[in-house]
C-alpha cells in the first residue's frame, strides 16, 4: 500500500521559514520523481517544486530562490525548505510521487503566512 504523509505545516509570519517533510512507504522511493504542490483558497493546484530520481530539481519563478526541495532516499523522505515566506504562499501543500505507472498524493498540510 502506497502512502505519503506530509508534516511540518503551520502558521508563520511573513518573512519566516518552514520545512515540510513527506515520508513515503510502499514504494521503491529512489526511483520515483517527487513533487510538492499547493492549492490556495479558490485556486487550482500548482506545482511548487520537483525533484527527479536523478536528483535534478525544477521550480516555478514564483518560488525560485526561496524554496528548496531535497530528498533523502535512505529515509524515504522528501523535504521542502521554504524561506522568505509571503502571505500569497498560504495554501495546503501536497506531496506527490510519480513514476511511469503510478501517481499518488498525500493528504496535505496547511501552511498559513500571516502576521
Amino acid at each position: 500500500q502506497v502512502q505519503l504523509v506530509e508534516s511540518g505545516g503551520g502558521l508563520v509570519q511573513p518573512g519566516g521559514s518552514l520545512r515540510l517533510s513527506c515520508a513515503a512507504s510502499g514504494i521503491i522511493f529512489s526511483i520515483y520523481h517527487m513533487g510538492w504542490y499547493r492549492q490556495g483558497p479558490g485556486a487550482q493546484r500548482e506545482l511548487v517544486a520537483s525533484i527527479y530520481s536523478t536528483g535534478g530539481t525544477t521550480y516555478p519563478d514564483s518560488v525560485k530562490g526561496r524554496f528548496t526541495i531535497s530528498r533523502d532516499n535512505a529515509k524515504n523522505t522528501v523535504y521542502l525548505q521554504m524561506n522568505s515566506l509571503k502571505p500569497e504562499d498560504t495554501a495546503v501543500y501536497y506531496c506527490n510521487a510519480r513514476s511511469a505507472s503510478l501517481s499518488t498524493w498525500g493528504q496535505g498540510t496547511q501552511v498559513t503566512v500571516s502576521s
